[in-house]
């Protein structure tokens, strides 16, 4: 995939998440008398679930390629083991600890879910 592609791609996909909430924004005065809790526990659910994958999805992706890219350097230079190992176990902490702060998010969204 080339540059410009990608970078459309990227466009397109921000263009979308910051003009979706406003679409939904302006149709809420129209729609005001027809929600209800239900409409808001649908979409709480349908958040956390989004976090969730989201988070799960860019965590594996990250790891997966600094773990990637830590082994090769090893296998390029077997000598800097030491010195590459470190750091890449230091990030992939971080990276969990992303994940886990997303998880936490989706917890709490789903907390605001009112039963009944």
């Amino acid at each position: 995939m080339t540059f410009n592609k990608k970078l459309s791609l990227f466009a397109a996909v921000v263009a979308g998440l910051v003009f979706t909430p406003a679409m939904a924004m302006a149709q809420q005065a129209a729609q005001a008398a027809a929600t209800n809790k239900f409409d808001t526990n649908g979409w709480l659910a349908a958040a956390a679930a989004f976090a969730i994958g989201v988070a799960a999805l860019g965590g594996t992706t990250a790891q997966g390629r600094a773990t990637s890219a830590a082994l090769e350097g090893i296998a390029r230079q077997p000598s800097a083991a030491a010195r590459i190992q470190t750091p890449m176990i230091l990030g992939l902490a971080l990276i969990e600890s992303l994940v886990l702060f997303a998880f936490v998010v989706a917890f709490l969204l789903q907390g605001k879910i009112q039963v009944g």
